[in-house]
Parts: C-alpha cells; structure tokens; sequence
C-alpha cells in the first residue's frame, strides 16, 4: 500500500484492543501517517517491497528506477542509518539474505552493513543466528535451524581496486556455533559457496561494465531446456533474445582461506534488458527437492588452502595417529585440498574398537556402514568422542589448531555399497563416507571436504585411493595414472543424502583445478534482528 494511500486510512478504524497481526498494523500505520513527506517517502524506502532480480512482480513499477541496487537498498540503507529501531527501544535490524546455498542454508550480508572489523561482529552475529543457545540447541530465536549446515553466514563486498585485480567479490564465511555462539572463520562453505556470485551479481557488487566482461560469449539454449543442452543455440539465434540465457562467470575471492573461486550460472534478461541471476532449471541435486538451474563452482590452486603446506601437509599419504591412554594407533590420511580433511576408514575404526586385532574387521565394516546413519552416529557419544579424538591429532599432526571444530574435519570412509548386477556396479559411487562438522554427523557432505576427499582419492598411498580402488564406480570417470601426468579425474562420492561428483585436474602430477555443481536460491529479503 503506497504512502497516500494510507494517508487515507483514519486511525480510529484500527483500535488497539484488535489483536495481532492488526495490532502490529496499527502500530505502524499510527507512526507512519504523522504526515510528513519525509515520514512517508521513509515509509515508501523502508517497508515497500523493492523491485529487484528476485522480485520482479512488485506493485511499484517505478521503484526500480528509485532503489537503483535491488535487494531492499532501502532496507539497507535504514538499516545502517539505525532507523529500523523505530519506537521500541534497543531494537537493532540488519539487512540481510536468507539463502539457499547447495544442501546448506545461511544469512547473506554485505560487509558495509557490519563493523569493519571481524573481531567486533562477534557482537551482532550469533544473536541473529538465535546463538549462543546452550540448553536447547535449536536457534529458536534466530535465523539458524540448531545444525552446523544451517547456522552460517556469508559476509560480500566489492573488493578495493587497489589491493587485488583478480576478483569481482570479497567473500567472507562464517560458521556459527549453536550452542556457544563462536564465530569460526577458519575455513570456507562449498555449498554457501554457491550462492555468492549470483548474489553478488544482483547486489550491484559488480558495476554494468564489468557485468558485460564477465558474460561468456555465446548465448544458449531456450529458458526451460535440459542442462545437457548447455552450449548449444550458436548465439541464440531461432527465438526471441528473452527467451534465452546466458551464462556468467564471477570471481570469488574467499578472505578466509586466501583462494579465487569461479562461479559460473546462468542469466538471463529482464523487463530492462539487464542480465540477472535465473535459478530455473533443469538441474537435480541430492539433498534438494526439485531442479534449478546448475551452478558450476572451481576452485584453482586448491592445495593448501588450509595449512599452506600443500596437498599433504605432512609430506606422507598416510600417517599413524597414536591414540592417549593405551588408545591404540589408526592410518589416517591428512589431506589439504580447498579445506583440510582427516581421513580413516570405518574398517580401521573397527579394528581399533577391537585393540587392532579382529582380522574379520572388512566383513564387520561391510555390516555397520548399513545402519551407520547421521542419526545412529549422534546416537552414539561414545563413537563421537572417539572421532573428535582422532580430529584432534590430525590437526595437530596438520600444524592446525586441535581446539578449533571447524578445521580440520573428519571423515569416515565406508565399504562401497553392495550391487545387484553389473549394470548398477558400473553406476554406483567410487566412494561411500559420512562427514563430522562442529562435532555432528553431516546429512550430506561438506562440499570443500568432498573436494578434498576427490582429489585425496587420487593421490597414490592414501586410504581414499585405497578405498576407491574397491569401489565400483567407473563410467563416468576420466583417469590418469594417479600421482603423475596431466589429466583430469571424475569421482562419484555416496553421502548419507545421495550422491556428488567431484572433477579434480592434474597438471604434471599436481592439483591445479577442482570442480563441482550446486544450485542456489534466494530464499527471503528483509530485516534480521539481533
């Protein structure tokens, strides 16, 4: 309802005895018609819903025009001048994204929004996650859902022309403690990864010039056609220029690990003529009901983004991890690719549950991974501890903080899934594992730890390629001889919530390139409190 409108509307129409949500209205409506143009055109700012990529259905149809940006630029700018307080004292509003980034759901917001310093956002964050939350665990009273996969937030700006050339968008990650409320910026998000070049395409992050650079040239198939006809339509010739898209790539630079991702998706033309974000598509991916459109994510120069000390901070394939207290020895593969990862294998676990001495182990991991689910493993504190004991050495072992939960974390690696005939042992997965972060058993997998374990899985010596080699996976795959040569590698990773592959490329025997596909969403715009 525009200003004037309510201008119209008599106050008494509204008495204070209605309940909620008239009450609420009423209480806006008594501060927002104390007719002034100022109050109204800061009404107009605030509360009307912006036209913007996301929404292209607004009843402003001159709004555009006005907000310039998108995305609630009014809210952010109410926001920021601290107007979002508005009669109830101490009432403080950022403004935000509410984002789907591959099988995670996190907070966007831009870094203008927050104190300049990431030491001072531990003062803003949690409580607009519903952290610290000791006693439940669930973030009742923030945007978080009480899982380590859904208790992030993303932090964008544009980055100073001055200080690097080689990015379009400085991109900040936070994972969020549910119950403590620590804010932990060791590592990167694969999957919140996904969301942040079209995010920041549509958030004016990059001005119309650069956009036109960063567009590839040719022009592709009819909007609502499979992903595999990516590349074809020769410039989009036979149908109208609305009806196809376009593709964009974005250069990410990731603060926390000091790496450039490329984000490559789709665009198409709006009522403007101006290319924005298109999540429609035909693309599925496990974890997430329906298809959109796919985006493509590669991570350059992955090796050592963690540690600095490359793809084996060690120098070893495999290392001896001494357990305290007479606690027996474990092989465990410590491997730095996109973010750090511990792995072992759920047959090795075994063994040392049985003081390293059950031959029958193999048979006996082949039972358990059937039933060794998210919810079993967080059923079992005692497995729980046993993990984040062997986390914590190989973090040691990796010159990495043991303290921090984040980074690294730990895989278990399980036997390949049984197949009933030829045809489905040419299909299934290379590898089968279940993922711990924060101390929880992960519904899918982390996306920078699937990196890691894909291109652990073909270095030469590791449990990972081990593990592989019993898999019976191979259709899909492009090898080369493992730890030499030039070439690129495919590799099919079941997770609790389906499966993901990994394209990881080698260049005279060392990881230049890994790559991955997610989809992304804009979930909500608005105001979080905190």
């Amino acid at each position: 309802m525009p200003p004037s409108a309510l201008r119209l509307q008599p106050r008494w129409l509204l008495p204070c005895t209605i309940k909620s949500p008239y009450r609420a209205i009423r209480v806006q409506y008594a501060y927002y018609t104390q007719s002034t143009t100022a109050r109204e055109e800061r009404y107009h700012n605030q509360y009307c819903w912006h036209r913007s990529p996301i929404n292209r259905d607004s009843p402003h149809p001159g709004e555009a025009a006005m907000t310039g940006r998108g995305y609630h630029s009014g809210a952010a700018a109410a926001a920021a001048a601290g107007e979002w307080e508005g009669e109830e004292k101490g009432r403080r509003g950022l403004s935000a994204l509410f984002v789907r980034g591959g099988t995670s759901n996190g907070l966007v917001i831009r870094a203008s929004d927050l104190p300049a310093s990431p030491d001072a956002w531990a003062a803003v964050l949690p409580a607009a996650m519903g952290s610290p939350d000791r006693a439940h665990g669930r973030q009742l009273d923030g945007m978080g859902g009480g899982i380590s996969s859904t208790s992030k937030i993303c932090v964008l700006a544009a980055p100073a022309p001055a200080r690097r050339e080689d990015a379009d968008v400085d991109f900040t990650f936070v994972q969020v403690g549910v119950r403590d409320g620590r804010l932990d910026l060791a590592g990167n998000c694969g999957n919140m990864s996904a969301a942040v070049g079209p995010v920041a395409w549509d958030w004016g992050l990059l001005d119309e010039a650069e956009k036109r650079r960063r567009l590839l040239p040719t022009a592709t198939a009819p909007l609502g056609e499979e992903e595999g006809s990516e590349g074809v339509g020769g410039g989009g010739g036979g149908g109208r220029g609305e009806e196809h898209y376009r593709e964009a790539v974005v250069r990410v630079f990731n603060t926390n690990t000091n790496k450039i991702m490329r984000s490559r998706f789709r665009v198409a033309p709006d009522e403007n003529g101006r290319y924005v974000y298109c999540p429609a598509g035909a693309y599925a991916m496990d974890g997430v009901p329906g298809t959109q459109s796919r985006i493509t994510l590669s991570f350059p120069d992955p090796a050592g983004a963690g540690t600095g000390r490359g793809a084996l901070p060690t120098g070893r394939a495999i290392d001896v991890l001494r357990l305290p207290d007479g606690g027996g020895t474990i092989r465990a593969s410590l491997v730095d690719v996109s973010n750090p990862g511990v792995f072992v294998t759920l047959e090795d676990l075994l063994k040392l549950s049985n003081n390293n001495g059950d031959d029958s182990a193999a048979a006996a991991a082949a039972v358990v991974a059937e039933t060794l689910t998210p919810a079993a493993v967080e059923a079992d504190e005692a497995l729980k501890a046993r993990l984040e004991t062997i986390r914590r050495l190989g973090a040691s072992r990796m010159g990495l903080d043991p303290l921090v939960e984040s980074v690294p974390k730990i895989v278990l690696l399980l036997p390949p899934p049984p197949a009933a005939d030829a045809e489905d042992a040419e299909g299934s997965a290379d590898l089968r594992c279940l993922a711990m972060s924060m101390g929880q058993a992960h519904k899918a997998v982390p996306l920078t730890l699937a990196l890691c374990l894909g291109a652990a899985a073909n270095i030469e010596g590791t449990v990972a390629a081990e593990m592989r080699g019993r898999g019976r996976g191979g259709r899909r795959r492009r090898d080369l001889p493992r730890g030499s040569g030039d070439g690129s590698s495919s590799i099919v990773i079941a997770h609790p919530s389906g499966t993901v592959e990994i394209g990881t490329e080698f260049r005279n025997g060392e990881i230049v390139s890994a790559e991955l596909h997610r989809t992304a969403r804009v979930l909500m715009e608005g105001v979080v409190y905190y």
